[in-house]
């Protein structure tokens, strides 16, 4: 008995060592041997937090032989470490840290990783186009399609804009792109579909964001109501798995549509929400695929800050 508070030392410097630095399969089970639950105590709580996971699995996800990866399985990480008292988010980090697609609900590929990484950039090329902060105008509506291609990559992106500007003046407005991870922005092409036309183009090539300048023909007094369309090429980058609109207030309507190849059609998609790129995802909801146009959508008929998005799942090994 006099070892006890020693092992007990030791268990929770390999956690905390762990939860630092990974991978996740080793401070999971760090985790469980903290709390000194048992796998099957471990089932159980899971499924008072309505979550189904399999004793095999979870002996699988601690020994690294299999990784979560469908969105039911990131629900029961997200259980996981509330149930073993861990930091908000701590597991869920490390998996996106890993780089291994966390399909579905991943939180690395764009809602965490990338758009917390491209913050400073998006604010540089902004200032690159001398955007000011409030661009002056308030969106009353916003419909984005997204065209996934044959090779499973975001093959381009439309969006139409309703908006209303609040101050006199107002006559441009900058677009933002997101581009996957591996995507190469100077090869991508900004259109000016409908309502105004291309101006100065900018991008950051290390976490492929692209920032466009769109010109109206007309300057715009304040309570001036404005329909604009345009679209982005893009297709420079690997498998796409999400797409996730970012809102920095609240504002209008919001509606997002994916359509995809007839030849690459995923197994499942499903919706989802965040308050901030770090904050657990909530409000996930399983989309039906309409047959005709093979595509999903979302609308919300008034948007808050936050994030908003569509994962999708591919067959295993893509």
């Amino acid at each position: 008995m006099p070892h006890a508070p020693q092992h007990a030392d030791v268990v929770t410097a390999e956690l905390d060592s762990a939860l630092r630095g990974g991978p996740f399969h080793v401070a999971l089970r760090a985790a469980i041997a903290a709390r000194g639950l048992p796998l099957q105590r471990v089932q159980h709580h899971l499924s008072r937090h309505g979550v189904k996971v399999g004793v095999t699995s979870l002996s699988y996800w601690q020994q690294g032989a299999r990784r979560p990866q469908r969105p039911e399985s990131l629900r029961a990480v997200r259980a996981l470490e509330e149930i073993l008292q861990l930091p908000e988010e701590s597991l869920i980090r490390l998996l996106a840290a890993s780089g291994d697609g966390l399909s579905g609900q991943r939180s690395a590929a764009r809602s965490y990783r990338s758009l917390v990484e491209a913050s400073g950039v998006l604010d540089q090329l902004l200032a690159e186009l001398e955007c000011p902060p409030d661009g002056g105008l308030h969106t009353l509506g916003h419909h984005e399609r997204l065209r996934i291609g044959a090779h499973r990559e975001l093959a381009e992106r439309e969006s139409h804009h309703i908006v209303r500007a609040h101050r006199d003046g107002v006559d441009r407005f900058v677009a933002v792109h997101h581009g996957e991870r591996g995507a190469v922005p100077e090869r991508m092409r900004v259109h000016a579909l409908e309502n105004c036309r291309t101006g100065r183009v900018r991008w950051h090539s290390d976490t492929g964001v692209l920032a466009a300048e769109l010109l109206f023909d007309t300057r715009l007094r304040a309570g001036d109501t404005f329909l604009f369309r345009y679209g982005v090429e893009d297709g420079t980058a690997g498998v796409s798995r999400e797409y996730v609109r970012g809102f920095d207030s609240p504002g209008g309507q919001y509606a997002l549509q994916v359509s995809f190849d007839a030849t690459a059609l995923p197994l499942r998609c499903h919706r989802f929400a965040q308050h901030t790129a770090a904050a657990p995802r909530s409000g996930c909801q399983d989309l039906t695929m309409s047959g005709r146009h093979r595509s999903v959508h979302l609308v919300e008929p008034r948007v808050r800050a936050g994030f908003l998005g569509i994962g999708w799942d591919w067959e295993p090994g893509v």
